[in-house]
This record gives structure tokens, sequence and C-alpha cells, in this order.
């Protein structure tokens, strides 16, 4: 079964989520038109059947925070989400 990683990410702005495929200029990725509250987690599987993928059996989101500029922590927090995640019936997407 091969995985991926997918992310949800937001500075505040809308969310987004993608799925990391290297050496692919064009992730499949997914906007939430909001800002707010933080998509929930069938939000979040909905997205990622929409994209072709499911969360692996398992798996749980992990979270972290960073910054634009890390040296300075006034500048406002990023937030990003990770889960791992395969193509919907356990096959590549």
């Amino acid at each position: 079964m091969k995985t991926l990683t997918a992310q949800m990410s937001s500075d505040g702005g809308t969310w987004r989520l993608y799925v990391v495929l290297y050496g692919v200029p064009d992730w499949p990725t997914f906007r939430w038109e909001r800002t707010g509250p933080v998509p929930t987690g069938e939000e979040r599987r909905a997205a990622l059947a929409s994209l072709g993928y499911e969360v692996a059996p398992g798996a749980a989101w992990s979270w972290t925070e960073d910054s634009r500029d890390p040296d300075d922590d006034s500048t406002p927090v990023l937030l990003i989400a990770a889960v791992t995640v395969r193509g919907r019936n356990g096959g590549a997407a």
C-alpha cells in the first residue's frame, strides 16, 4: 500500500488541504472558502475523497505551528495539520 502525506494549512485566511506529490508541480488541492472554524474531520475526509484519497488506516491528524519569519514571534502563526493518506480503495490515486 503506497501512502502519501496530506497537509491542511491556514495563516488566518482560508483553509487549504493538499496532497504532497514529490516531483509534481501541481498538487491535488482543496480550498474551503471560509476562514473559520477549522474544517471538521468529516469535512476533511470529504475533501480528501474529492481529490481521490482517504486517510490511511490507523492514521491520525497531527498539528504544528510555524510562521513566515521564525525569528520574529510577532508574525502571524501558520497552522499546519498532516495525516498519512492513500488512494481511495487502497490504491494509488
